[in-house]
Order: structure tokens, then C-alpha cells, then sequence
């Protein structure tokens, strides 16, 4: 007859263990990636010197899940998941600010959040296609 509490040996690690990899996985908040958006942002995130740590030495990158990828074709497949027109649409509601804090504190009126409008972020063959043609 074993005891209770011998199914429970080493169940106390469990619960760090998936913290530490919850916090592995972490991805950049909805705010960090509205600024990265921004051009000035946006353009040095897309141009970055090629970086042989990270997957595919950073030259395929997607802005709006903050996701670096192998090749080309990974970041398209990508581009057509639903994990990324989910992003999309998280995206399109304009990041809480202060005065929004203060207006729900009761400190204003209420003003509804401002839609932004996102979209998928343009691919360097098609605008070297462009430019060629």
C-alpha cells in the first residue's frame, strides 16, 4: 500500500517548470508592436544586418507578430495562419493610454477606443517585382 502523498512527489516542481517556459515563450505586448509600426521603427526592424543567431539570420521577420522565420515561404504560410490574422485583428484597436485610464477611473467621459488600420506588412520579392518592372 503506498502512500497518499507518494503520487505527489515532485508535483512542487510542476508548477515552476511551466512558469519558466510560459516566460520563454513570451511575445511582445500589443503596445510594443503599435511601435514598432511606426515607419522609422518599421524599417529597421525589416532591414536588420543578418544576425546568424536568430532563425534565418533575421532577414525574414513579421512585424505585427514580432516572429522571426527560416525562409520566405515559412513567413508566407505564416502570413496566410490564423495566428496571424488574429494578431491582425487585435492590432486594429488603438493601444490604451493614460488618459483612457484616467477617463475610466472616473476622471472624464467615456471616449471608445480609436480603430487603427492594419494590414499585413508588404513582402521584399513582390517590391523588388515592382521596382524591376
Amino acid at each position: 500500500m503506498s502512500p497518499r502523498n507518494g503520487r505527489r512527489t515532485g508535483a512542487h516542481r510542476a508548477h515552476s517548470l511551466a512558469r519558466q517556459l510560459k516566460t520563454k515563450r513570451r511575445r511582445r505586448d500589443l503596445d510594443e508592436i503599435h511601435g514598432d509600426l511606426q515607419p522609422e521603427n518599421a524599417a529597421r526592424l525589416l532591414r536588420q544586418e543578418p544576425d546568424p543567431d536568430l532563425p534565418g539570420c533575421a532577414q525574414f521577420y513579421c512585424l505585427h507578430c514580432a516572429r522571426y522565420f527560416v525562409d520566405l515561404t515559412s513567413m508566407k504560410e505564416h502570413f496566410r495562419s490564423k495566428v496571424h490574422k488574429k494578431r491582425l485583428k487585435q492590432l486594429r484597436e488603438a493601444p490604451y493610454t493614460q488618459e483612457e485610464a484616467e477617463r475610466a477611473a472616473g476622471m472624464g467621459s467615456y471616449i471608445p477606443p480609436k480603430k487603427v488600420e492594419v494590414q499585413t506588412q508588404p513582402l521584399e520579392e513582390v517590391i523588388e517585382m515592382e521596382a524591376s518592372s
